[in-house]
């Protein structure tokens, strides 16, 4: 018997009431809609005008949601062939013009990124908890991968993450400025010190 599609819809903006495919729970873990609210809730009009980098994409769900509430454009990285088919599907069906989807691990395509990145961007980085198997050192590799973005391309980092991880207060020349749990899951907020 096939499975029934899963869905998510985008909750407030230009797009308000679209629905997204969600890919497979086995291959990604879709986003909570009370912490998307939640984060674009702290965001607002920070947003507007401003670039979204979602960096372990899955569905695409937080990107097209700030496309949604006025980012001029977002870019996605995902290394599940299945999940980035949906990715694909949900931007074509969203908002073609605007985004740009990469297929392939965030580890080493973001570096790439961040040389063709000619602005400041809001980064959302969603990483597979840890419990997952083979991620094990899925937060050491992000913080690392935090660490070497340069300063002259974030706005902000958020990262959303296990509520029973504590993150560094600073990663790099990043500071924590403000953290919110929901659950089993985090998200914290990441400014320049």
């Amino acid at each position: 018997m096939a499975s029934k599609p899963l869905f998510t819809t985008i909750s407030a903006g230009k797009y308000k009431g679209k629905k997204l495919l969600l890919p497979s729970l086995d291959s990604t873990r879709s986003t909570k809609s009370i912490i998307k609210d939640s984060l674009f809730d702290t965001l607002q009009s920070d947003i507007i005008g401003e670039v979204f980098v979602e960096v372990f994409g899955g569905s695409g769900s937080m990107g097209l949601e700030a496309l949604s509430r006025g980012a001029k454009e977002a870019y996605f990285i995902e290394k599940d062939t299945a999940a980035f088919l949906i990715l694909g599907k949900n931007c074509h069906t969203i908002a073609p013009l605007v985004t740009h989807c990469t297929l392939g691990n965030s580890f080493s395509i973001l570096p790439k990124l961040l040389d063709e990145l000619t602005c400041k961007a809001f980064f959302y980085f969603d990483p597979p908890f840890s419990i997952r198997e083979g991620m094990d050192n899925v937060y050491t590799q992000t913080l690392a991968l935090i660490k070497s973005i340069p300063s002259s391309k974030v706005h902000m980092i958020i990262i959303e993450h296990m509520s029973s991880l504590e993150l560094p207060e600073e990663i790099g020349i990043f500071s924590m400025y403000k953290r919110k749990k929901f659950g089993k899951s985090s998200l914290s907020y990441y400014l320049e010190h």
